[in-house]
């Protein structure tokens, strides 16, 4: 297997990096095969917090286009649906504190991914966008749900409608996430993993995971929604439309089909 998530643990802390940096850490399939495995070994491990970052210059771009969505058919689509769903569930799940270090873009399913720690930590030049909807596609990866507990409905739709790109503070300012890194977003991580440890930490993973059980149903039936939702998005003219002008570096001309 590859080595596109690289895991370590020390002490009670363990660091899970996305390394796939010359693709500024897009998650393919095998990506994501990669991901469950590492989060399952966290899951047994003696750390209680996971720090999650992306090696170079991106925390990730996103779903990784041309393979999770161009070239792939029905059934190998479905398959890498139920492989998202189970990582997101996975993670949310994860009887540890969850420190997200987002320390370049983080777009997409790529941003999905990040919110669905427990605390998120931006650094001042990372770049933040739920931007689905520019391929004409609706979030996954549990976005719509991470977006309604942070935001209420009403901003999450302003914020999946409108797929832009925000700064760290504008995101700070409206509680998409919970800290502008000073200096980077991992030794940000590590400073608020640190200051937690010096805290009665099983108490804070309990608590963690009776308002994490008791939202496990809602964030299942949105993982089967958004998978329905974009199967059917991926008929759409706009979504071809969404594609071609990714591929082709242009802007979408989109017909409401």
């Amino acid at each position: 297997m590859s080595q596109s998530v690289v895991l370590s643990v020390e002490g009670s802390i363990a660091t899970l990096k996305l390394n796939r940096p010359d693709n500024m850490n897009a998650l393919n399939v095998d990506m994501l095969n990669e991901l469950l495995e590492k989060l399952k070994e966290v899951a047994i491990s003696d750390a209680s917090i996971l720090i999650i970052s992306g090696n170079g210059n991106a925390f990730s771009a996103g779903g990784d286009i041309k393979t999770l969505l161009q070239d792939t058919d029905e059934e190998g689509f479905d398959r890498a649906m139920n492989t998202i769903n189970e990582v997101i569930m996975t993670l949310y799940a994860l009887p540890k504190l969850v420190i997200s270090a987002i320390n370049g873009p983080a777009a997409g399913l790529g941003f999905s991914f990040a919110l669905a720690g427990d605390y998120v930590i931006a650094a001042k030049t990372a770049k933040l966008a739920m931007n689905f909807i520019n391929i004409g596609l609706i979030p996954d990866g549990g976005g719509h749900f991470f977006l309604k507990q942070r935001l209420g409905d009403m901003k999450a739709l302003k914020v999946i409608w409108e797929g832009r790109v925000y700064n760290p503070y504008e995101a700070l300012e409206m509680g998409l996430i919970d800290e502008v890194a000073e200096a980077s977003a991992i030794e940000a991580a590590y400073a608020k993993a640190n200051e937690w440890l010096q805290k009665p930490i099983e108490a804070m993973i309990k608590s963690k995971k009776i308002i994490s059980d008791s939202s496990r149903h809602n964030l299942l039936e949105v993982l089967r929604m958004e998978k329905i939702g974009q199967m059917k998005m991926r008929e759409t003219v706009d979504h071809q439309e969404g594609i071609n002008a990714f591929l082709e570096k242009r802007t979408p001309v989109f017909t409401g089909r």
